[in-house]
């Protein structure tokens, strides 16, 4: 069959695609920002990177009428637009609108257990885009799903950075809410199962794991996975705003991605049993069991998908990378260093580990001061780290940068700076002529740009200069 994949660079389509692509279909990957498109969709000869934008109607002629099956997993979860529902609306209508002009014959939705009467914004607005998917020109099959746990998802890094961080918890009553936590593999099983299943064609179905516990239950069992003794007292008196500057401080999420978390957690997300598991033959994993499996990914390094690669992860930079790729040339301060390289290989391998657990080289703890500034500022500070120690990717987070370009062909890394900054700021590395050439530029928004550049010039001297040293020196 003929699959179209939205959300191709998502957390779920992602990791999606290579479980169709095992099955024989042919793949098409809608993507807004061709950039973000991973590498290594291009290396199958059954797999072609479509470039179109669901809220922009033009961009879809793009995507070709002759489809079997569509997959819709186009989600947001920013805070960053007052018209967020609308923009849901309007993108879940024009897929619609499009899908009735081709000859798709089934998709395949993922959505959220809506059960409750009162709901967050993020599952009220799931619920409205099922309703206006709905259509008498195709088959639509909704899984609605809930607590998704996998390495890389927000919900396993935010009890992650808890568990690991805080031996005691003074924690908001909201932990006490009962969910069903679901792993993200038997999301996928669901999922790529699903595809031409004519028993699945026009019903919804709730998805979820084999036990109903709280969220302190999560954050106690993560706790017993990992051999870490951990007390929670759960108290009244915090506030959704208090709550969210509560993660906010203490994970690596966003201030806006807690805000929307905290919103989503007071509600109790239990799902409708179904005969679904028995049709598709899914025996969903404990929680306990799902993140055993997650740290095993963890620990092979073989990480898939990461929702820190969101853009919504910051919220500072949007889509279309293409925009920032061009590094401007007038009205901006530039540090430019350049050093005689012994060893490209292994100049470029330590490059392509920059950042993350590997630190920057030389002046860590100055890299660490300006992370907890920025945090301390609304930023993202410094947690974030990276998806993957050694593979980089245009589009992927890397500690308070993003990913602009990456091509070890070409030896050249660029990366935008996410930081709460009077200005903006690229950081280029580029091996040219047996030359490791490294540009630091800043453009300044006004007089506190300028202010900004000069008062930190000292500190570039010492930092990006034993930044390069070290990047060029082949260790004995």
């Amino acid at each position: 069959m003929t699959i179209l994949v939205t959300g191709a660079t998502g957390y779920i389509g992602k990791r999606l695609i290579p479980f169709l692509l095992n099955e024989g279909h042919t793949i098409l990957c809608a993507v807004r920002d061709r950039l973000r498109a991973d590498k290594s969709y291009l290396d199958e000869e059954k797999v072609y990177v479509i470039e179109a934008d669901f809220l922009k109607p033009e961009t879809l002629k793009n995507i070709p009428k002759d489809i079997d099956v569509a997959y819709y997993l186009i989600h947001s979860m920013s805070n960053s637009s007052k018209d967020f529902k609308s923009l849901e609306e309007q993108c879940a209508l024009n897929f619609k609108n499009y899908m009735e002009t081709t000859n798709v014959k089934q998709v395949i939705y993922l959505s959220g257990i809506t059960n409750e009467d009162k709901l967050s914004k993020h599952l009220q607005s799931r619920k409205n885009v099922e309703e206006i998917l709905a259509s008498n020109r195709y088959a639509l099959t909704i899984f609605k799903a809930g607590i998704i746990v996998g390495s890389g998802s927000s919900s396993f890094e935010i009890i992650r950075d808890l568990v690991e961080k805080l031996p005691f918890m003074i924690a908001p009553k909201w932990l006490n809410t009962k969910t069903q936590p679901i792993a993200v593999r038997d999301i996928l099983s669901f999922l790529h199962k699903a595809a031409g299943h004519e028993a699945l064609f026009n019903k919804t179905f709730d998805v979820f794991g084999p036990e109903i516990i709280t969220y302190k239950d999560m954050l106690l069992q993560f706790a017993e996975v990992r051999d870490l003794k951990r007390y929670i007292l759960t108290v009244p008196v915090m506030t959704p705003k208090l709550s969210s500057y509560w993660l906010y401080f203490v994970t690596s999420t966003s201030y806006k991605l807690a805000v929307t978390l905290v919103d989503s957690m007071g509600v109790q997300i239990i799902g409708q049993p179904s005969d679904i598991n028995k049709i598709l033959k899914v025996k969903p994993l404990t929680y306990k069991k799902a993140v055993k499996l997650a740290f095993e990914k963890i620990e092979q390094n073989s990480i898939v998908s990461s929702w820190k690669d969101s853009m919504v992860s910051s919220g500072r930079l949007k889509n279309n990378l293409y925009k920032y790729i061009n590094v401007p040339k007038f009205g901006c301060f530039k540090d430019y260093k350049e050093r005689r390289i012994n060893d490209a290989q292994k100049t470029i391998d330590k490059i392509w580990s920059i950042g993350g657990k590997t630190g920057w080289y030389y002046g860590n703890f100055l890299w660490r001061i300006r992370g907890y500034l920025d945090k301390l500022f609304g930023g993202i500070g410094l947690r974030r780290g990276r998806t993957s120690p050694t593979h980089l990717d245009a589009g992927d987070a890397l500690d308070f940068w993003r990913v602009i370009f990456a091509d070890k062909s070409q030896q050249k890394l660029l990366l935008y700076a996410e930081m709460r900054l009077p200005g903006e700021a690229w950081l280029e590395f580029k091996i040219e002529d047996n030359l490791l050439k490294q540009t630091a530029t800043f453009r300044p928004r006004g007089l506190w740009g300028r202010l900004y550049w000069y008062s930190i010039l000292p500190f570039h001297v010492f930092i990006f200069s034993g930044m390069i040293n070290k990047l060029v020196k082949v260790e004995s």
